[in-house]
């Protein structure tokens, strides 16, 4: 009896040292929910972020910068690594809303942190999509070109920021261009923004690799930690996306808000659920994980963390952005939780133009 005390004390002790020696992303992934690192990371120990800026100022360029610092890529093979889709790549802009976990030590206490960044389209066209993740984000990266300065996007996108209540990190890119005016663009800020102080605005060249450890070092110290959920309350997650993968079926983005969920779990979506649970439509937990960008498997995700989640859907519709997912009822007369507030709903816009053919 002695020995097997001697080997559980140790199994416990290497247990530990795996969970306090999580250096990257790379480090979560788990064969065992009862093992898995992501239990040692609660909501104090959590960043969740976004990119917020004009079109072409840099957001994909720096997030790059940002994933290979922190070790999730050994090197860049390709740029704009979050842009995934075909027509993100062929046009240089960024589309879909992409959520990237990384691990950063906190410049004080160097304790690592669980950085999930929250990457957002540019374009003024694909405004909702910012919306829908500036939702999940407690904190946001303003960035501007310091050869341009402010852009009619840049006062949007800040706008839908504080909307949120979101800790604004004003940053300068493109510091490096013979034309930056670092020192007239953070007045400029300054003079627009109420909340940014011209002393500190952060100066960085993503493409030079610049000033990106001050950057997360920011991130770490500015950015709260999340705060409107309970970990000890019921299932209610976010989704935050959604997309088909013809292998796995839909695979989902969420945020876990209250609660945590591990694979095996029956969960339903609130919108299915009314009032009560009949007709409720309900799916068993596959998989569930970080992005790196890739896919890892953590096997459990907590409160207020981020990830992926496989649960066996074959459409979409049974994934609408902005719903509440919780743990399927146990019977007709289970009390269910309240919904979360549901994502604002894009309204169908057309724009068209008239002119004559012929001057007369």
């Amino acid at each position: 009896m002695r020995g097997v005390s001697r080997l559980r004390r140790g199994r416990c002790v290497a247990i530990w040292r795996r969970f306090s020696d999580v250096t990257s992303v790379h480090d979560l992934q788990s064969d065992s929910t009862a093992r898995s690192p992501m239990r040692t990371f609660p909501p104090e120990r959590i960043r969740n972020f976004s990119i917020i800026a004009h079109i072409d100022h840099g957001k994909s360029t720096l997030a790059d910068r940002l994933l290979e610092k922190c070790g999730n890529l050994e090197q860049v093979e390709q740029a704009q690594q979050l842009d995934s889709l075909q027509v993100e790549r062929e046009r240089g802009i960024t589309v879909k809303a992409q959520a990237i976990s990384m691990i950063w030590k906190h410049p004080s206490t160097q304790e690592p942190l669980l950085l999930n960044l929250i990457d957002t389209p540019g374009h003024i066209d694909f405004s909702y999509e910012v919306s829908r993740s500036l939702a999940a984000c407690d904190g946001a990266l303003l960035l501007v070109d310091a050869s341009q300065g402010l852009e009619a996007q840049t006062l949007t996108t800040y706008g839908l920021a504080k909307e949120q209540d979101l800790r604004i990190v004003p940053v300068l890119t493109k510091c490096d261009l013979p034309h930056a005016a670092p020192e007239d663009v953070a007045l400029e800020m300054a003079t627009a923004f109420d909340d940014v102080d011209p002393e500190e605005v952060l100066a960085s060249s993503a493409k030079r690799d610049v000033g990106t450890e001050a950057i997360l070092d920011a991130i770490a110290e500015k950015i709260p930690p999340p705060s409107r959920g309970d970990p000890n309350a019921p299932l209610r997650a976010r989704l935050v996306d959604s997309w088909y993968d013809e292998h796995r079926g839909v695979i989902c983005l969420i945020e876990v808000v209250d609660g945590h969920l591990e694979e095996g779990q029956r969960i339903a979506p609130r919108s299915t659920l009314g009032d009560g649970t009949s007709g409720a439509t309900s799916f068993s937990v596959q998989e569930l994980g970080v992005l790196s960008p890739r896919l890892l498997r953590t096997r459990c995700l907590f409160s207020g963390q981020v990830g992926y989640m496989v649960a066996g859907m074959r459409s979409t519709s049974n994934a609408l952005v902005g719903d509440t997912i919780i743990l399927a009822p146990a019977g007709a007369d289970a009390p269910l939780p309240e919904a979360l507030e549901g994502f604002k709903q894009p309204v169908p816009t057309i724009f068209a133009s008239l002119l004559p053919m012929d001057s007369k």
